[in-house]
């Protein structure tokens, strides 16, 4: 579990995050939203120590990340997975060099067990026989595949997804949904994606928090979400049509079977 305490991050003596608190659980697919400028990536990128918090504390199980030692907090950098927005692929290496990559850097076994590792974290998200491929030769959704092969191949406590959907089309971004949610709960892993792709806070979010103005909003699953009574969250969720129609649908069977 990681738990965030009276965050704050200030920019040039501008508060962009304003005492946060909010709960991340093991296990689950715990999602991040909120307009862009919201505050997001920054909450992000405290979390994982790309930046440091101005004040407050960001615990990992009992340990305070913001107090570590220089020393901890590397090792704990080896408990996290990454997948970052463009995929964020070598390219001039191939599939499987691209998985194996954190295990050359930080695995002290045999090439042989490495390379057997990666070649079974391909297989888990359906890329068996695609590592022989450089990134420019397979899709954006292959490419986005081959980044969370990458990220698990350490097997982390804990995953960190920054708009794991961005540019993909629809029907790729429920793949690529759904494997997150399936490792996320086969490895007890804690999983937190940065996102604003609506059909994942409905299909995949277990554990929601929303943040408006460098402020947490709101912070519940998907299930409560249409019950959330926070006029600035149902601003944001419910702006597009469609949305705002299954938002009123709800609202009229709610109010039918009352």
């Amino acid at each position: 579990m990681i738990k965030i305490e009276h965050l704050y991050k200030s920019f040039d003596d501008k508060d962009v995050l304003k005492d946060i608190n909010a709960t991340f659980r093991d296990g689950e697919v715990n999602l991040i939203i909120g307009q862009s400028g919201s505050g997001k990536t920054v909450l992000m990128k405290n979390i994982v120590g790309l930046l440091t918090p101005t004040r407050g504390s960001i615990f990992y199980g009992d340990k305070d990340f913001v107090s570590l030692s220089k020393k901890d907090k590397i090792l704990l950098r080896r408990e996290m997975g990454m997948i970052f927005q463009s995929a964020a692929l070598f390219d001039s290496m191939t599939v499987l060099d691209n998985v194996m990559f954190p295990l050359n850097m930080f695995s002290y076994d045999s090439y042989e067990d490495r390379k057997k590792k990666a070649l079974e974290c391909l297989a888990r998200v359906n890329l068996a026989g695609a590592e022989n491929k450089y990134p420019g030769e397979i899709s954006g959704g292959m490419q986005k595949r081959v980044a969370i092969a990458r990220a698990i191949v350490l097997e982390p406590k804990y995953l960190f997804c920054d708009e794991p959907n961005s540019g993909l089309d629809p029907k790729t971004s429920i793949v690529i949904d759904e494997l997150i949610s399936d490792i996320t709960h086969e490895d007890n892993i804690t999983t937190i994606v940065n996102t604003h792709d609506m059909n994942s806070v409905m299909g995949i979010g277990e554990n929601i928090t929303f943040i408006c103005d460098g402020r947490a909003e709101w912070q519940g699953s998907n299930k409560e979400i249409m019950d959330a009574a926070n006029k600035k969250l149902e601003d944001f969720i419910f702006s597009s049509d469609i949305l705002r129609q299954a938002k009123e649908l709800h609202d009229q069977h709610k109010k039918m079977n009352n």
